[in-house]
């Protein structure tokens, strides 16, 4: 354990331009007393303006601790790159162009809707079953529809699990779990791509 260097890259890193990136920011460190803060604190990179995406390898970190403990054993777990992601200061949006988005996503989850339920025929199921209920036959069935209506807009909160930004519960919704799912497969092709490159560069050389 004296002379064993344990690390854990982390998997993804946000950071501001021109910050400077210590091994404590992209990686879990168990060492030794003697040397953890001096580790700890060592400048693995510099983020420059132009930068939007880094890839660090755990062989450029273990390769550049080495140089410093040549007489430390690195042992390493977890993945074996960091996603360094450049968070710049986000433009606000404009009046106009909020409303224009709602106005889109609001008539477009409508127009949905309604196209579903002409396609199922819903207005005639809840006829046919007001007159099975009441034997009367009626154009507008509204003792079904409006409940029909109101059960949509809180079976899309539950389902969503979100009222404004308030959860419901701890668990995660579907869409969160698409968008996990979505950043996982554009982490894994940003390592892959990243790779590629380096190879590439490699057989140039």
């Amino acid at each position: 354990m004296e002379k064993t260097i344990y690390i854990r890259m982390r998997n993804r890193v946000q950071v501001k331009p021109e910050e400077s990136l210590l091994l404590k920011d992209l990686a879990q460190i168990i060492a030794s007393e003697g040397i953890y803060k001096e580790l700890a604190t060592l400048q693995i990179l510099k983020v420059t303006p132009k930068d939007h995406i880094h890839i660090i390898d755990v062989m450029k970190v273990i390769r550049f601790i080495a140089g410093i403990y040549p007489d430390h054993e690195i042992q390493t777990v977890g993945p074996p790159q960091t996603i360094i992601e450049v968070i710049y200061k986000k433009k606000g949006m404009s009046i106009p162009f909020f409303f224009l988005v709602w106005f889109l996503l609001f008539f477009g989850a409508a127009l949905t809707i309604m196209n579903f339920h002409e396609d199922v025929s819903m207005q005639s199921v809840h006829q046919r079953l007001y007159f099975i209920m009441t034997g009367k036959e009626v154009a507008k069935p509204l003792l079904f529809q409006i409940p029909y209506s109101i059960g949509i807009g809180l079976g899309m909160i539950l389902f969503f699990n979100h009222v404004f930004k308030k959860r419901l519960n701890e668990e995660p919704s579907p869409l969160e779990v698409e968008m996990f799912n979505y950043q996982q497969a554009l982490d894994q092709y940003v390592i892959l791509h990243e790779n590629k490159e380096s190879v590439k560069h490699i057989n140039d050389d």
